[in-house]
């Protein structure tokens, strides 16, 4: 795609010439005669670079980099003047400027400067997600797992991160579709590039598709400025589309043409953007089930299957509960500045026990929590939730005597000192899961000769 660049002059002449210089080099040139107009085509459309003279009839340079700033703060501006002035120098670069040029202008200087400044800008555009990709940077000594399913999907990543297929990611929510997605692309040719992560459940259907196709000012209903699509901020990267199976059919069409064709218009838009982008994609859904209920497109489905990956959920792997449960104790430890060594082996046993219906997103908030509300140095079940808790207990309870011949008194003693032991000393806890006052069971162990 040719950079696109805004010449604005009110000499028709000047702008004649640098158009013609520029074009040349192979930049797609438009003109605006004044700031005024050139305010205005920052509303309508897209630019990648502007050159503006500072000296103009109706509104001047200084003033509309002001108002071209509001609208897109991230646009380079080269101003031009044919008054060599410190001072006006500094307003410009006070105002935002990139640089400033003297007229009459050198091109060779000119053209040094618009290159600089557009690879400045794509740097800008590529970094806006920057931030993000860094702190979800991962490789594979960050997915945690030592399991045989794990194992299997370290030697699926490594074969097709480096390829340039289209993958769909399978799994149950909270299972790490996304942190799968991070591997292939920091793993591939595109690391180097952003990955433009959007969650298609997140957002209605209207604003989806102005989300990755980008739109124009006046599309729609509070479309009050131009706006680029994650599509073309994934050029030459990755984009990872969460939660496909939640996406309406019309974007599914718009979504194919893009794999098909590696092109679309924004919304509102007759131009045509080219991209080169890696679609990965996720879902918890059964896609073939939603194929054939009529919610997903059959095409579109055969297109993003290229490589399927399925992320095993955290009850099929219990041997890597341990691992990550350790890992999340240390995380938010250190975020919460809490010292604490691990977790008691009952605890760990009935993590390793519970089916984990929320998966590694809900044992990671379970962590989180138990990290907090624990007042020792270590993790009890007592600081896990009601649910893990309800679990030791009935396990404890199984383990009773209650063979025939034994006295009331025996088994409810039995009782009070296992659910004592299960809440490992815990006797405001205890004396709760047994449904009796902290009086009654102080009573009660006092008869049984504990201090």
């Amino acid at each position: 795609m040719k950079p696109k660049i805004l010449i604005v002059d009110d000499d028709s002449t000047h702008r004649k010439m640098l158009e013609t210089v520029l074009s040349t080099d192979g930049y797609n040139i438009r003109q605006a005669e004044d700031g005024q107009a050139a305010i205005a085509a920052v509303e309508e459309s897209f630019y990648d670079l502007i050159l503006m003279d500072i000296r103009m009839n109706q509104i001047g340079g200084i003033e509309a980099l002001k108002g071209i700033k509001e609208i897109s703060p991230e646009i380079p501006i080269i101003m031009m003047t044919g008054y060599s002035s410190v001072s006006t120098a500094v307003d410009a670069l006070k105002s935002g400027a990139y640089d400033y040029l003297t007229k009459p202008l050198d091109i060779d200087e000119l053209k040094i400067l618009v290159n600089n400044a557009l690879h400045h800008h794509q740097l800008q555009q590529e970094n806006i997600y920057l931030k993000e990709r860094l702190e979800d940077r991962f490789d594979f000594s960050n997915i945690i797992g030592k399991s045989s399913e794990m194992g299997k999907l370290f030697e699926t990543i490594a074969l097709v991160a480096p390829s340039e297929a289209t993958v769909l990611i399978n799994g149950e929510s909270g299972t790490g579709k996304e942190l799968i997605a991070n591997a292939i692309h920091q793993n591939s040719i595109r690391k180097e590039k952003p990955m433009i992560k959007v969650n298609c459940a997140a957002l209605p259907e209207t604003l989806l598709e102005s989300e990755l196709f980008g739109h124009e000012k006046g599309a729609f209903t509070g479309a009050l400025k131009s706006r680029q699509g994650r599509f073309k901020l994934a050029h030459k990267g990755s984009i990872f589309l969460d939660e496909i199976g939640e996406m309406a059919p019309q974007t599914q069409a718009k979504i194919l043409r893009v794999l098909q064709e590696r092109e679309f218009e924004p919304v509102g838009s007759s131009n045509t953007i080219r991209v080169d982008t890696r679609v990965i994609a996720a879902t918890n859904k059964n896609l073939k089930e939603e194929i054939k209920e009529g919610h997903f497109r059959e095409d579109l489905f055969y297109r993003i299957n290229v490589v399927s990956i399925s992320v095993p959920p955290l009850r099929n792997r219990r041997e890597d509960i341990p691992l990550l449960a350790i890992f999340f104790l240390k995380r938010y430890a250190e975020k919460n500045r809490r010292l604490i060594k691990g977790f008691t082996p009952r605890a760990i046993d009935v993590l390793m026990r519970y089916e984990w219906p929320g998966n590694i997103r809900e044992l990671e908030n379970m962590v989180e929590r138990a990290v907090i509300m624990t007042r020792s140095d270590t993790i009890t079940t007592a600081e896990l939730s009601d649910t893990l808790q309800a679990l030791d207990y009935e396990e404890q309870q199984s383990r009773i005597d209650l063979s025939p011949g034994r006295s009331l008194k025996d088994v409810e003693k039995e009782m009070i000192l296992r659910t004592l032991e299960m809440a490992e000393g815990n006797r405001t806890h205890t004396a709760k899961i047994l449904g009796i006052s902290r009086r009654t069971l102080q009573l009660k162990l006092k008869e049984y000769g504990v201090n």
